[in-house]
């Protein structure tokens, strides 16, 4: 489903995957985040770092009602707080996508697929 925005004119849609990349960017600009993780299909083995192109392969989006939900797929820094960096991710992507789309967030999940020591 795409997110809709009543203009006077008539009616902007937004595609989840432009809302995926956006929100790809905005949390890799996060303090602790790596970047996203691909997971394998079978939910099993090593999940992968995605390349700057590929970020939106890392969340999964669904908009109902024209409320976005969001799940992060990332990877974290060695030695970070996976707490305080998972609340900063969450509070600062909330915002951003708010105002990129003028549309509610109504819940932003995170799942930590792997860590990686940062030189």
């Amino acid at each position: 489903m795409k997110g809709k925005i009543p203009s006077h004119f008539g009616e902007v849609e937004i595609s989840e995957r432009v809302i995926a990349e956006y929100a790809g960017n905005s949390a890799v600009s996060c303090f602790g985040i790596v970047g996203m993780a691909a997971v394998p299909m079978s939910g099993k083995g090593l999940a992968r770092l995605l390349r700057k192109e590929s970020y939106h392969k890392g969340i999964d989006v669904r908009i109902k009602e024209n409320k976005i939900s969001l799940d992060f797929h990332v990877i974290v820094a060695y030695g970070v707080s996976i707490k305080a960096v998972a609340e900063n991710l969450m509070e600062s992507v909330e915002y951003r996508i708010s105002q990129f789309t003028g549309m509610e967030v109504d819940r932003i999940n995170v799942y930590v697929e792997g860590v990686r020591i940062i030189d």
